[in-house]
């Protein structure tokens, strides 16, 4: 055993004559100096400890990652070895050339190390995901909520007038296609990761919590500066998009656990849904397997808890410099039911804040920190609706995250050391392709589509100037189709009774179209073209638009991997400043 140890110690030897077959952080990876990450090296059998070698530019790479390193013989579940580093860090920035040697195989990776400016140009970042936002959602919200004649539009949305900047990339490191999990993850940490993993490299083994950690923007920033932090969605908050701001773990799926890493990190303002996985299981209701009452170790720690709208505004008047939202058991209720049709679950939950109320209460409540803030605010169903293919509810919610974006400009009005930055983490399949027009003869509903000249123009109105469309089920209007879908009954309409549901399993476990929709009039089978095990359309590997304005906004240009746009956001805030 001594000898074990004197080898690891002296030169990071770790095994015999098997390839090393992965190595964390992987290849290409972008690492801000002094933040901690955790290695990790895969090998491809069970070896020897002093038969391998693991170094960084030469040298020992405990030397270089000033932490010790441990070697595991056989991995749990797994019949190789691995080499691993917890909580590592490199302060100084360059290029590191990592090496690990097994016989006569050699596996080599490259990371970049940098540091940020000594100077901060932003003071505040404002941070706006719109889950699955398409160039569709944008053009149609604006032509459903502002109008359009004679060719032009009637009006502008809020992020219309914020330039598009950059085209985002959104691959997994496992797979071209991906979901909000590795998506987020990589705006907030600098990596990319696999599909369904938060904050951390997924590695071989199964358990969601022994993977290699990379430090989120919630932990730089606490790590570093005195800011305040927000995190603001109409989710439950444990939901992929809010949890990557401070979360770590393989499965996204993981909520409880999530729920402990937004109190280890403690944002000053959390708002959203998902009340289930914050009380014990005592309680009705409650999704968590243990007795922990997060609500009131929240409470104990200094927040003010809100549950409704009208608590929500209450507590925004209590300067408490905390507060912890719960407006739902699950995720909210999206605005075309909350607001208008009254529908979903609106009826168990009629007392919901809007994402537009939240995200004022969020910036007035952090902007009191006269260090500044990072706030992230995630329009999540736009993306929960464009899976079933409710186009209405998805434009609406697009309007509603619009105007969330009108009170962050606002705000920059007045405060111009704020970024605001818009983007989505991924985009769905979808476009118009015209309009549906009752008026036009017959009961064949594929025939009162119109496209090209046939289309003109929807006859949305707004005469109560909320920025909503007073109806979504008027005589002619906008038609959305998804390019990808499950087997399903194509209506043509809106579906007023409560969110669209158009595929259910069969006594063989697979997907087929839900009959509730057979006999709407004129509805029309559509046979799917995704596998029968998906019960809704899927996103696809577009790239998405990112917006920004302010300052640090020139840090966002041309083509970028999701992972740099954590290197802009970092720059703009300094965090990380060369060392002369």
């Amino acid at each position: 055993m001594r000898s074990l140890l004197a080898a690891l110690v002296a030169t990071t030897c770790l095994v015999s004559v098997a390839e090393a077959a992965t190595v964390f952080p992987l290849d290409r990876a972008t690492i801000l100096a002094g933040s901690p990450f955790d290695m990790k090296v895969e090998f491809d059998a069970v070896v020897a400890s002093g038969d391998v070698t693991v170094t960084i530019n030469g040298e020992p790479a405990e030397k270089v990652l000033g932490k010790s390193v441990a070697f595991v013989e056989k991995e749990k579940g797994v019949d190789a070895s691995a080499v691993i580093v917890r909580a590592a860090s490199i302060a100084k920035p360059g290029t590191y050339t990592v090496e690990a040697k097994a016989g006569g195989e050699t596996k080599t990776v490259v990371w970049e190390v940098f540091a940020t400016p000594s100077t901060p140009t932003a003071k505040n970042v404002i941070f706006f995901l719109g889950d699955g936002l398409s160039v569709a959602h944008r053009t149609g919200a604006r032509l459903m909520s502002k109008g359009m004649h004679e060719g032009k539009a009637d009006g502008r949305l809020n992020m219309d007038d914020i330039p598009p900047v950059a085209f985002i990339g959104t691959s997994a490191t496992n797979a071209v296609a991906t979901d909000s999990a590795n998506t987020m993850s990589a705006y907030m940490t600098g990596h990319k990761t696999a599909v369904n993993a938060i904050g951390v490299y997924a590695d071989r083994t199964k358990d969601p919590f022994d993977d290699p950690r990379v430090e989120n923007i919630a932990e730089a920033l606490r790590r570093t500066t005195k800011k305040s932090i927000g995190v603001v969605a109409t989710s439950e908050i444990e939901d992929a998009t809010p949890a990557a701001v401070v979360g770590h773990t393989r499965l996204r799926a993981e909520k409880a656990a999530l729920v402990n890493d937004f109190f280890a990190v403690k944002p000053e303002v959390i708002l959203g849904g998902g009340s289930a996985y914050f009380l014990g299981k005592a309680t009705p209701g409650s999704k968590r397997k243990d007795d922990k009452d997060y609500v009131q170790l929240f409470r104990d720690a200094g927040y003010t808890l809100a549950t409704s709208k009208d608590e929500l505004a209450t507590a925004a008047g209590t300067n408490s410099g905390k507060i912890l939202g719960l407006f739902h058991t699950g995720n909210m209720d999206v605005t075309l039911d909350r607001e208008f049709l009254k529908k979903g679950t609106v009826s168990k939950f009629p007392n919901q804040p809007g994402l537009v109320q939240m995200t004022q209460v969020a910036i007035d409540e952090l902007a009191k920190n006269p260090d500044g803030f990072f706030l992230m605010v995630e329009g999540s169903s736009i993306d929960k609706m464009s899976h079933p293919m409710d186009w209405d509810r998805a434009l609406v919610e697009t309007i509603e995250f619009d105007k969330a974006i009108g009170v962050a400009v606002e705000f920059a009005r007045t405060h111009p050391d704020t970024l605001i930055v818009v983007t989505g983490d991924h985009t769905h399949g979808v476009s118009i392709i015209g309009t549906v027009d009752d008026d036009k003869p017959g009961a064949d509903m594929r025939e009162k589509v119109g496209t090209y000249a046939e289309a003109g123009f929807p006859n949305y109105e707004d005469k109560d100037g909320d920025g909503y469309p007073d109806r979504v089920d008027v005589s002619r209007r906008l038609m959305l189709f998804a390019n990808n879908f499950p087997d399903y009954y194509e209506t043509f309409r809106p579906k007023l009774d409560g969110p669209f549901e158009p595929a259910v399993k069969n006594e063989k476990g697979e997907y087929v179209a839900n009959e509730q929709y057979k006999d709407v009039p004129g509805a029309v089978l559509r046979t799917g073209n995704i596998p029968r095990n998906g019960d809704t359309a899927v996103h696809a590997v577009d790239d998405v638009v990112l917006q920004a304005t302010g300052p640090g906004a020139e840090g966002f240009r041309g083509y970028m991997e999701q992972s740099d746009v954590y290197r802009a956001l970092v720059d703009a805030l300094a965090i990380a400043p060369v060392q002369n």
